[in-house]
Parts: structure tokens; sequence; C-alpha cells
């Protein structure tokens, strides 16, 4: 599986990330469908329902947690058990976004893609939640493993010929070198390997976080794929980077802003990312791997957007996509690939 998705993601493959704003799962379903034909990304629906919220759907099922009305997180501490098995109740209003993208999509060969939080986010915002340190975050990697295998074979179930790409989105690791942060950096490192070790035989499996955080850090918990906003700071990682793509890795470049104002086109953006990669060449890095192992999405999810927004969005994306898909096409001719 993981090969067979790897075929199809020729460099310039664009694909969203995380939220939609729809609050019509069907609709949403098929905005997904079109916007990137390629490689669309099953969508969470945070606006149609607070249980489709990140953190919420990653609580569906601990026992002694649960989600009050409007998303936020109800914890009874005298029945949280770290042991007790985790139910994956995938008709629970937390996967209406999941099971529609499924039922529209019915048929599909080619790739789909979707992601979930990670277990050092999730545990963090158990922490905050009030929840014991130790407690959260081993009650943290038992969810995350259950409902990502459960997730898995849903979709294998559902949708038997289309190759999964997987994420874990790890938001919250940006202060993980503080001192102050509640588990070890080495600590969250197999946390996150072994949420992805879960499904990585059977999916295409990477890391997905926005946080401004130093890459070598994700790239020890051994992604095969990595989706990060551009930044004029990851010129610093590129011997990290250039070992990364030398073993066959893909970089999923957060291209366009997602969380600020929003531009008329994507000639900004396009800049942007021409001027990292040019500064991640100068450092080390391969030009052609660059472009042939690479992915282009929006920075973040989108659901605090408007559909039209999220349209928008999309259209830079996908346009951008195409100048690297074009680049990527012509360095194969020029060498002879």
């Amino acid at each position: 599986m993981t090969m067979a998705a790897t075929a199809y993601l020729t460099g310039g493959t664009a694909t969203g990330v995380g939220g939609l704003p729809h609050r019509d799962a069907r609709a949403a379903a098929e905005f997904a469908l079109t916007s990137t034909p390629d490689l669309p990304a099953i969508p969470s629906l945070p606006k149609r329902s607070p249980a489709e919220s990140m953190i919420a759907r990653a609580v569906v099922g601990i026992r002694g947690i649960s989600v009050g009305q409007y998303g936020a997180i109800v914890i009874d501490a005298s029945r949280i058990d770290p042991f007790a098995p985790v139910h994956t109740d995938l008709q629970h209003d937390a996967f209406v976004g999941l099971h529609t993208f499924v039922e529209v999509a019915a048929g599909r060969t080619a790739p789909v893609k979707w992601q979930f939080i990670g277990p050092v986010s999730l545990g963090l915002s158990l922490v905050r939640a009030g929840v014991s340190a130790h407690l959260a975050f081993d009650v943290a990697v038992r969810a995350v493993r259950s409902h990502v295998r459960s997730i898995h074979e849903y979709v294998a179930a559902a949708l038997p010929d289309a190759p999964q790409v997987v994420l874990i989105d790890e938001p919250m690791i940006g202060d993980i070198m503080d001192e102050t942060f509640p588990i070890a950096p080495d600590t969250a490192i197999d946390l996150m390997s072994g949420a992805m070790a879960m499904i990585e035989r059977d999916c295409l499996v990477g890391l997905h976080s926005c946080a401004d955080v130093d890459i070598s850090f994700l790239l020890a918990a051994g992604p095969a794929v990595l989706s990060v906003p551009v930044s004029e700071s990851l010129v610093l990682s590129a011997p990290a980077l250039a070992g990364f793509l030398d073993k066959g890795g893909l970089v999923a470049w957060g291209v366009v802003a997602s969380d600020g104002p929003l531009m008329n086109n994507a000639e900004r953006a396009w800049k942007r990312l021409a001027g990292v990669w040019c500064g991640l060449v100068q450092n080390g890095c391969d030009a052609m791997k660059l472009r042939q192992q690479s992915l282009v999405t929006p920075v973040s999810g989108m659901s605090s957007h408007t559909e039209e927004h999220a349209a928008s969005i999309m259209g830079q994306v996908l346009d951008i996509g195409e100048r690297v898909r074009t680049q990527a096409l012509a360095t194969r001719l020029t060498v002879g690939a």
C-alpha cells in the first residue's frame, strides 16, 4: 500500500489539511474530491458540530472523559483508566465528515488522505483540562492508537482499492524544548513514532505540524511524510531535510496561509516557496528531489474560513502545485529520467 500511494504522488500533488468550513457533510466531501482530485483530504467539520473538532474527536470512547455541548472537555478523574479499552464509535457525531466522505467516494481507486491528532498534543490538551500529566499521556497514547487503527480499517473496508496517506497532527509541540513542557523531548518522539507505527505497514504515514518547531525533532520520529509550513527558518535545517529526501521522504509544503489575511493570487506564496528552496539547495538539498518529492497544501485547516475563502485557498494551492509539477517534469527531462 505504501508503494501504491507513492506511485500516485508526483511532485506538485495538491491536498488539503484537516478541517473544512462546510456545515453540509456531503458538500464538504464533494469539495474535497473535486478541489484536489489527485489526493483529496477526508475533512473534519467543526462548524457542522463541535464534536468534529480535533480534540473532541480524539476523546470519543475514553472512559472518564467526554465532550460538553460546545466542545469543551469534561473530566471525571475517578473514572479515568489508562488501561481501559477505547471504543471508536465511527457512527458518533464526531465522524460524520469521515463516513460521508467514504460514501461519496465509493469506488475510488486513487489515494485518499486523512489526519488525526497526535498523542503529544492530545496529552497536553488533557493536562490543560486538569488530568495529571502521567495519566494524560498514557490515556492519549492508547486513544490515538485505537482511533487511528479503527479509522484506517474503516476506510480500507469502504475504499479497498484506495491507498491511504495518513498524517499524525501535532499542532501543540512548539514549546517541546521548554523545561516546563510536561514530557521530555525523547518521550514525545517515542509517542509520535508509536502512533505512526500502528498503521505504517499498510499506509504512507507522516507527521503534520504548523507549530514553530525544529523539524529535526519531527524527523527523529521517523515519518515517511513531513508536513510543515513554508518558512525561511527551514533553510537552517537543510542537512536534516537533505537526508530525509535522500531516503525517499516526501515533504508536504504548507504553501498558502490559511490562518491570516487572504492573498488575491498565489504569486507571493510561490515566490516564498521558491526562495526557501533556493536556500535549501545552497545548503545541500538536491534540487531535483525537492521538486519531485514535494506535495503542496494550505498551512493548516480551513474550518475558520468561509466556503468561498476555502475555495480560493485551494485554488492557489493547485496553482502552485502545477508550477511545482512543471518544474519536476522539466527536471526529469533534463537528467533523462
